[in-house]
């Protein structure tokens, strides 16, 4: 986090100095606009997940997307980063807690169109099981899980959730 200066967002960018304290006068403005960056990165990059509405694909999109975050642990690892740093900064909490409305709000119409029983708490075990592997991926002592360990894991997690009437992988 004390690296994500206004200074060094103008270097990494080839901008001249001072031009992003024109977009974002105050330390506070530039962790904002840091996280609803990723947060657009982020959506876009798990978008593939809730195109469908096909129980056959779906294990294989999420795990499409969650890969991609894996592999670009970076822009992850940023995301921890301003994910701890909102814990003491409303500001940022306001903006994390949105940034995860969207991930999870397509997850609870796509599992309740797929017959989910409970689509809430079972998009809430999917969110957590996604950002957990992630954390564990790039953070923790783990693999990093190849894109087919991923999918095999969220096969058996949404076999779980929606009971017998899922197809065989």
């Amino acid at each position: 986090m004390r690296g994500l200066t206004h200074r060094a967002v103008d270097e990494a960018a080839g901008l001249p100095p001072g031009s992003t304290s024109n977009l974002a006068r105050t330390r506070a403005a530039l962790l904002e606009l840091t996280l609803s960056r990723l947060s657009e990165l982020e959506t876009a990059a798990l978008a593939v997940a809730y195109e469908t509405q096909d129980l056959a694909t779906l294990p294989a999109r999420i795990a499409e997307a969650v890969h991609i975050q894996v592999r670009d642990s970076r822009r992850t690892l940023a995301r921890y980063e301003l994910a701890l740093e909102a814990t003491r900064r409303p500001e940022l909490r306001e903006i994390y807690d949105r940034a995860g409305r969207r991930f999870r709000d397509p997850a609870v119409a796509v599992l309740a169109a797929l017959g989910s029983r409970d689509p809430v708490r079972h998009a809430r075990q999917l969110v957590v099981y996604a950002e957990g592997l992630m954390f564990d991926a790039v953070c923790g002592a783990g693999a990093v899980p190849t894109l087919e360990e991923i999918r095999a894991a969220l096969d058996d997690l949404l076999a779980g959730m929606l009971g017998p009437q899922r197809p065989p992988a």
